[in-house]
């Protein structure tokens, strides 16, 4: 399926780097990088790679927020109390662990869990295409460095 979409070029790209932010196991990297070995320009890769993998965690961060936190007090036994702290942090400095979305396997259920929590939007997201943005500048270029 990989091949498939590097035929698509940078559309191809977009679409992987979606998928490879939901929950589903996909690596756009191998993606990007057969893209960057067969002459697309890297910067051009790296910026359809980002805003991909932004909207996917997007997605996340939108999924976790149609859940509720009653589920959590229910599921887990956390005290009320103890939740609307957690919340409150979040909303100020903890929006930031957005930023270690980009991590695999983990930055999905980052995601999804500041999502449930409403932690801000905006500090979330932006601070989560930073991360993001910085591991595709650091494997684009490095891949130019290999294939060029």
């Amino acid at each position: 399926m990989l091949d498939g979409l590097a035929e698509y070029g940078l559309w191809g790209l977009l679409i992987a780097s979606f998928l490879a932010a939901t929950v589903l196991p996909f690596s756009s990297e191998v993606v990007l990088a057969a893209l960057i070995a067969a002459g697309v320009d890297a910067t051009q890769c790296i910026i359809f790679a980002t805003i991909g993998n932004a909207a996917g965690g997007a997605t996340c961060y939108y999924l976790g927020h149609l859940g509720k936190v009653e589920w959590i007090q229910k599921w887990f036994r956390i005290k009320p109390e103890s939740l609307y702290k957690m919340q409150a942090w979040l909303q100020n400095k903890g929006a930031m662990m957005g930023f270690l979305s980009f991590v695999p396997a983990v930055g999905d259920v980052i995601l999804v869990a500041l999502g449930l929590m409403r932690a801000n939007p905006t500090i979330t997201l932006a601070s989560m295409t930073i991360g993001k943005l910085l591991r595709y500048l650091i494997i684009g270029y490095t891949s130019n460095l290999i294939f060029t």
